[in-house]
C-alpha cells in the first residue's frame, strides 16, 4: 500500500502525518508513507488545500486532519 501525505511541513501536515503512522501500526497493514513537500508536486495531484493524505493513488481527505478511524478505515481491506 502507498500512502502519501500532501503538506510542506507545517504543524498540521506534521500531525497528520503522524496519525497516518499510527493508524498503519494499529492496524497492522504494510504501508509505505511518503511526504510530499514541494508546491508543485501536490499541485500535480490536483490538491489545492493540505494537509491531503492519499492512499493508493485515491484523495481521501483535503484541508483538513484526519481523525485516526478515518485512516485505519480507508486502509483496513
Amino acid at each position: 500500500m502507498d500512502i502519501k501525505v500532501l503538506g510542506p511541513g507545517c504543524p498540521k501536515c506534521t500531525q497528520t502525518e503522524t496519525i497516518v503512522k499510527e493508524a498503519i501500526a494499529e492496524a497492522g497493514v504494510d504501508a509505505v508513507v511518503e511526504k510530499v513537500t514541494g508546491v508543485m508536486d501536490i499541485a500535480g495531484y490536483g490538491v489545492f488545500g493540505t494537509p491531503a493524505v492519499i492512499v493508493d493513488g485515491e484523495v481521501k481527505c483535503v484541508g483538513k486532519i484526519p481523525k485516526k478511524e478515518d485512516v485505519i478505515s480507508w486502509i483496513k481491506k
